[in-house]
């Protein structure tokens, strides 16, 4: 791969997909319903594999998870993050949802996390957690304005 002066890579390089350890795919694909995001895919490409893959709402990168083939490392995902404009909204729809969505708390810096919103209301600083039948954690986080080159 080339790189620039900066010594950032010139190809393009998106992150699209992660993988999602669960133990049983029909929970974790009704929990994934349950949120609202887009079922892209249920198949199985071969006997007794299947693989099933989910899209939040707006967001380029999707989820996956399945049975019968490799799987992830054993043990929950944690922080994984999902980014929204309004924190409130966000956990609002979920708990409407039927999910069990944490208080909201932001960071303070030096410090660490705080109950509720952000004082100011900082890009990057609020967040609320939620687990799926699992126990891989999301957080969403509020961002507003992005960091430099971050747009």
């Amino acid at each position: 791969m080339n790189s620039n002066d900066n010594g950032e890579p010139t190809v393009p390089t998106r992150f699209e997909v992660t993988a999602l350890p669960v133990t049983d795919v029909d929970r974790a694909k009704a929990f994934y319903q349950q949120l609202g995001w887009r079922l892209d895919i249920d198949f199985e490409p071969s006997p007794g594999v299947r693989g099933v893959q989910f899209t939040p709402p707006g967001s380029a990168a999707s989820i996956q998870f399945g049975s019968g083939a490799a799987k992830p490392a054993p043990g929950p995902l944690r922080g994984l993050l999902l980014i929204v404009d309004d924190i409130e909204a966000a956990r609002a729809d979920l708990i409407g949802r039927g999910v069990d969505v944490g208080e909201i708390f932001h960071m303070e810096p030096g410090r660490g996390p705080a109950p509720g919103l952000d004082p100011k209301r900082r890009s990057y600083a609020s967040r609320a957690a939620f687990e799926d039948p699992d126990g891989n954690q999301w957080q969403l986080q509020e961002i507003t304005e992005r960091l430099p080159g971050r747009v």
